[in-house]
Formats: C-alpha cells, structure tokens, sequence
C-alpha cells in the first residue's frame, strides 16, 4: 500500500511539473519558491497547535488545487504558480514520507513518524 500512495504522490508531482511547463515563468522559478510553503512552520514559535494548524493548511493539496483553479479561472498567473508549487512542494513532501502535523510532536504525522528513534533513556 505504501508503494501505491506513493506513486500517487510522484504522478501528482509530475502533473505539477507539466502544469508549470505551461505557465510564463523561467524554470528557476519552481526551485526557488519551493520552500516558500514551510515557511508556516514558524507557527510552531506559537506553540505545537498553532503551528500543526498553520503547517497543514500551507501543506492541503485542496489549498493548492484552489489556488491554482482560482488563478486559472481569474488569468491570473500568479496565483496559478502559486498553487502549482504548493501541489508540487506537498506531493514531493509525501513522497518522502512527510505529511501533515499532529499537535503530539512536529514529527508526528498522518504518515507516521519522522526521523529516527530516540533511544530510551535508562533509569
């Protein structure tokens, strides 16, 4: 099953990819506001709540998706690269294995949990 999310994952990113190849922006572009969308791990300054909340609204692919069919609809190509880099950016971070945030910890998603496990400490 895992195999099969993420393939799931790789064609939603190669749609991103050929949606982008349509849009009037260089190339550079994509890689350089990749990372704009983790820039909403700075709710987690606020507390693992808010910035869980602000880390998956940035990361919803139904964002992204609005986002670009709003941009599409209104001609606006801004906001058409704009969801077209958040559907990329989210669906190559699942890819990898990182979804969206539960409040419990910044590494625990609805992926399960990221990075390597601690050793217990003994008493």
């Amino acid at each position: 099953m895992k195999n099969l999310l993420k393939l799931e994952e790789l064609a939603e990113a190669l749609f991103a990819l050929a949606v982008f190849a349509y849009l009037p922006h260089a190339w550079w572009v994509l890689p350089a506001t990749f990372l704009l969308p983790d820039l909403s791990m700075i709710g987690y300054l606020a507390g693992p709540r808010v910035g869980a909340f602000c880390y998956n609204v940035a990361h919803h692919k139904a964002l992204a998706v609005a986002a670009g069919l709003a941009g599409w609809w209104l001609a606006q190509p801004v906001l058409l690269l704009a969801g077209t880099v958040l559907l990329f950016h989210s669906a190559l971070d699942r890819l990898l294995g990182y979804g969206l945030k539960y409040t419990t910890d910044f590494r625990d998603t609805h992926l399960g949990r990221v990075g390597a496990v601690r050793p217990a400490r003994e008493a």
